[in-house]
């Protein structure tokens, strides 16, 4: 089963009401098996025109994992202490290339 990844676009408005929003997402990765892979580094773009704010980037063992976390009551609790937070934040959610055996 190949792994999976979100990607976030985001750009942050009011810092301090966002902090409330790191206190609890991290934990909801962890507990469905996700790991940040990115989140805030130092960026930039290679081709085209895309100019993000803030990335950041997630693994999850598999693309049901991710929906499964997405979609779950402890993450819609985090994200619900986001609204206000951001101008915008974009996710999508990927499936990785299974490796060769």
């Amino acid at each position: 089963m190949a792994d999976a990844y979100v990607i976030v676009d985001m750009q942050i408005s009011d810092p301090e009401q966002y902090k409330q929003y790191m206190a609890d997402a991290p934990t909801t990765v962890k507990a469905a098996g996700g790991e940040y892979l990115a989140r805030g580094g130092r960026f930039e773009t290679l081709e085209g025109d895309w100019q993000p704010a803030r990335l950041a980037m997630l693994k999850f063992p598999s693309y049901e994992a991710a929906k499964a976390w997405y979609n779950g009551e402890n993450y819609r609790l985090a994200r619900a202490k986001r609204q206000g937070a951001t101008v915008y934040f974009n996710m999508v959610l990927v499936e990785g290339v299974a490796a060769p055996v």
